[in-house]
């Protein structure tokens, strides 16, 4: 299925806290708190990467999922929001997927991952994760949903970004000098106990 992903994110410090105010924001649980992992493919040249596309499986809830994203046609840089095309479908046997990938030339380049609480309110997702290196959340809807998500749970506007858990981890990585190469709980941890 094929259909415009449009994104916000921003930093939480306490869960608890968080989880409170989304439910008095007016958001239901949809999936409790869940283990997610991902693995993004790419050419060793990093293709997809330069050209703004991720190719991704994931393992979250009991299902394995293949996801294409890939900006617009019509992109605008400048918006205050993230826009993405997203392609999604179920998966049965990931690891021939996988296989299948490595012979097409698409390798896995990172991994990362995050336990991930979701939200919903009937127009738009409220999505808490908590990854190795930080709590998020991500609002994903139409603009003016988010605008308005972003009023009620009480969030500024001044603290809100676009980027990828990716983007993220590297920048993570250049401020701690850390020698983890992928975002997930166990890695990060190792790499923080030879510090």
């Amino acid at each position: 299925m094929q259909h415009a992903e449009i994104e916000l994110k921003f930093r939480v410090g306490d869960v608890r806290e968080f989880h409170t105010r989304a439910l008095h924001a007016g958001f239901q649980i949809h999936t409790e708190r869940t283990l997610e992992r991902n693995t993004l493919f790419d050419t060793p040249e990093r293709r997809l990467l330069s050209e703004r596309q991720i190719l991704r499986l994931r393992e979250y809830n009991g299902r394995n999922l293949l996801t294409h994203k890939k900006p617009p046609a019509d992109n605008d840089d400048t918006s205050f929001y993230k826009k993405r095309v997203e392609t999604e479908t179920d998966v049965a046997d990931p690891d021939a997927l996988a296989t299948v990938f490595v012979e097409l030339g698409y390798g896995p380049v990172f991994r990362y991952e995050k336990f991930r609480t979701e939200f919903h309110d009937g127009q738009g997702e409220l999505l808490l994760d908590e990854t190795p290196i930080g709590i998020f959340a991500e609002l994903e809807g139409t603009p003016d949903w988010i605008d308005q998500a972003l009023e009620r749970l009480n969030i500024s506007r001044e603290l809100c970004f676009t980027d990828s858990y990716g983007r993220m981890f590297l920048d993570w990585k250049q401020r701690s000098a850390s020698l983890a190469e992928n975002m997930t709980f166990e890695e990060i941890e190792s790499s923080r106990a030879l510090v």
